[in-house]
């Protein structure tokens, strides 16, 4: 970690107070450790796009039972077969199963992989979080 900064921030109490509550639920020691953390999240989030290789973790929620739909997912999965590191499949209930897929590769590719799988008529939520190694982070 390089030299630590201090600088001042203004915030309305109305703003102030949920984002202590949000410290507390989440167990952060102050708030500086949370700005740290929100800084960290930005700027992965900017930085990801641009990066030559990323990586990701895709979570889907499906009815196994709707329309055919495994087989489609997994068409989709086999043709970026290369992107995919590692997949998670687990019952929910009888109908209902929660995927997670663990992604490397090319950024847009990530996000196009995504963007198709969330959108695959029959899946009911889908989320694609980013992440790099951070090394560059402090």
């Amino acid at each position: 970690m390089g030299n630590l900064a201090r600088f001042g921030v203004s915030l309305d109490e109305d703003l102030l107070e949920p984002f202590d509550e949000l410290c507390k639920r989440k167990s952060y020691p102050n708030r500086s450790e949370a700005i740290r953390d929100l800084i960290r999240k930005a700027l992965v989030e900017e930085r990801w796009s641009n990066d030559p290789s990323g990586a990701g973790t895709l979570t889907l929620v499906y009815d196994h039972h709707k329309n055919d739909l495994a087989r489609r997912l997994m068409a989709i999965q086999h043709d970026d077969h290369d992107l995919i590191v590692t997949t998670l499949h687990v019952h929910l209930d009888h109908h209902n199963c929660l995927e997670v897929l663990v992604l490397k590769g090319e950024p847009a590719r990530l996000r196009a992989l995504a963007d198709k799988l969330i959108s695959c008529r029959g899946v009911k939520h889908g989320t694609f979080t980013a992440t790099t190694t951070g090394q560059d982070l402090a």
